[in-house]
């Protein structure tokens, strides 16, 4: 739904506001989406992996501990970057943070209360379970 005129200069107004009272932070902003940043990141550290790879078996071909040792630690480093810039980049939600509402039905193999027990925190279902076993 597009912002209606007065809306829009309302934005524009903040925006200047922003950039006189502090232009520093609405350069850092402004410079573009952080998911874009995020993938060229989880590209580098991809590429990284595969080079790293590539020296560690070039130096088990020479027969060179040095090149193997490095090769592993360019290859962990680029897993690594990949790995931080993952859930930016893609968007990934974390498990625990999606809504319970938001899951969807449960599917046509999933029972009411196994359906209901995966919307529940582990930590609240073995309470119950313990509260059942311990009333019986």
């Amino acid at each position: 739904m597009p912002l209606s005129e007065h809306e829009q200069r309302l934005l524009e107004q903040i925006e200047r506001a922003l950039v006189d009272d502090d232009p520093k932070f609405a350069s850092s902003v402004r410079t573009g989406d952080r998911r874009l940043k995020a993938r060229r990141k989880l590209q580098l550290g991809a590429v990284l992996v595969v080079v790293g790879l590539a020296v560690l078996v070039g130096g088990a071909v020479a027969q060179s501990v040095l090149i193997g040792v490095l090769g592993s630690l360019i290859a962990f480093g680029g897993l690594a970057l990949g790995v931080l810039n993952y859930k930016t980049a893609t968007g990934a939600v974390e498990a625990g943070s999606a809504p319970a509402g938001n899951r969807g039905p449960a599917g046509p193999g999933r029972s009411g209360r196994s359906a209901r027990a995966g919307r529940q925190p582990l930590k609240s279902r073995l309470e119950e379970r313990f509260r059942r076993r311990y009333d019986q």
